[in-house]
C-alpha cells in the first residue's frame, strides 16, 4: 500500500504546490496529488495550475491573512520557476 508520503514523493509538485491545489479544489492532499500529476502533462493543465496558485494567492490577500499569503506566493514561485506558463 503507498503512503501519502510515496505519493507526494511521486509527484513532480512540491508539497506547498499540492497543499494549494487541495485547498483550492477542496480535495484531500492524496487526490490532488493525483490531480497535480495529470495537469503536469498538458500545457492546459499547467495554465489551469497557474489558475488555481494565482486564485490562492488573491483570496489570501483579500482576506488579509499574510501568513497564507506569504505560503502560496512562495508556492507560486516554486511553481513559476519549475513549470512556466507555455507559450503560444
Amino acid at each position: 500500500m503507498l503512503s501519502l508520503k510515496d505519493c507526494l514523493d511521486f509527484c513532480d509538485l512540491d508539497c506547498s504546490g499540492i497543499e494549494a491545489i487541495a485547498e483550492h479544489e477542496h480535495i484531500p492532499v492524496i487526490v490532488a496529488a493525483e490531480l497535480s500529476n495529470e495537469l503536469l502533462k498538458t500545457p492546459e493543465g499547467i495554465g489551469c495550475l497557474h489558475e488555481m496558485a494565482l486564485d490562492n494567492l488573491n483570496q489570501a490577500m483579500a482576506q488579509g491573512d499574510w501568513e497564507k499569503t506569504l505560503r502560496f506566493k512562495l508556492a507560486y514561485q516554486h511553481l513559476q520557476a519549475t513549470y512556466p506558463l507555455p507559450t503560444q
